[in-house]
């Protein structure tokens, strides 16, 4: 007779899951203070409830899809508040060569494609502070 493996995920498996490194896993996301507890052990791995894992990635670490017009043109205003991401944040990572160059000018004020904004957070993580309602 085999012996059934217990149920739940490993820090392992759930970065591959979400397409994330083990290390973010294990250093950033089961460190935050709603981590769920484990549900036992396989091995040495601890192993976690998926469901109880999916409520804190998605309460504080997986940022919405966001919702734009693919056509329209958005100012950093309009999309730190669509987005979260602030106009300093967006210009932080401009600089930094992670946020894409702007559509289009308004003026002074640099413009992007609702489409171009979506495939830019697409992948990002949430930069919530810890004890940040949410």
């Amino acid at each position: 007779m085999v012996a059934s493996q217990p149920p739940g995920e490993t820090l392992r498996e759930i970065a591959a899951r979400y397409d994330r490194a083990e290390t973010t896993v294990r250093n950033q996301w089961s460190t935050h203070p709603e981590w769920p507890a484990p549900t036992g052990k396989r091995g040495q791995a601890y192993l976690y409830d998926p469901d109880q894992v999916d409520a804190v990635v998605t309460a504080h670490f997986v940022r919405p899809a966001v919702e734009l017009e693919p056509g329209r043109l958005y100012s950093a205003a309009e999309i730190a508040a669509a987005t979260g991401i602030s106009a300093g944040t967006i210009r932080a990572e401009r600089s930094k060569g992670r946020w894409p160059a702007p559509d289009d000018q308004r003026g002074a004020a640099k413009v992007w494609l609702g489409a171009t904004v979506a495939e830019a957070v697409k992948g990002r993580q949430a930069y919530r502070r810890r004890g940040a309602a949410g």
